[in-house]
């Protein structure tokens, strides 16, 4: 399944989507009405094989929280992953089989190819 992880409130994810001009069968997931559960973190985990990766390092929450990213290990990813919206990278596309993650620019371009291929 084809699946877009956004932040409706990101204007970095709303320029994105209109870049990427989405045409195609993707389910458009807010992650803040929509917060991530064990089955989807589980889903984008099999193909990263890392919650790092799909943790967003400049969240605001880690000041709140006063954590310290060096010091955090997979377990504790994933726990925060599940625990607020805003520790996802976003945008995250999982299309056909392929996952991108964040918003770098040569990241937001790999994914317009892929979405651009079918």
């Amino acid at each position: 399944m084809n699946k877009l992880y956004y932040l409706s409130s990101c204007s970095t994810c709303k320029r994105i989507i209109n870049q990427w001009s989405l045409t195609k069968a993707i389910d458009l997931i807010d992650v803040k009405k929509t917060p991530l559960d064990e089955k989807n973190l589980k889903e984008l985990y099999k193909i990263t094989n890392s919650y790092e990766t799909l943790f967003n390092k400049r969240a605001q929450m880690l000041k709140k929280l006063n954590l310290k990213i060096n010091l955090l290990d997979e377990n504790d990813f994933k726990r925060l992953l599940l625990s607020h919206y805003s520790f996802l990278k976003r945008p995250v596309l999982l299309f056909n089989r392929k996952i991108f993650v964040g918003n770098s620019k040569k990241n937001v371009e790999e994914a317009e190819i892929e979405l651009i291929k079918k």
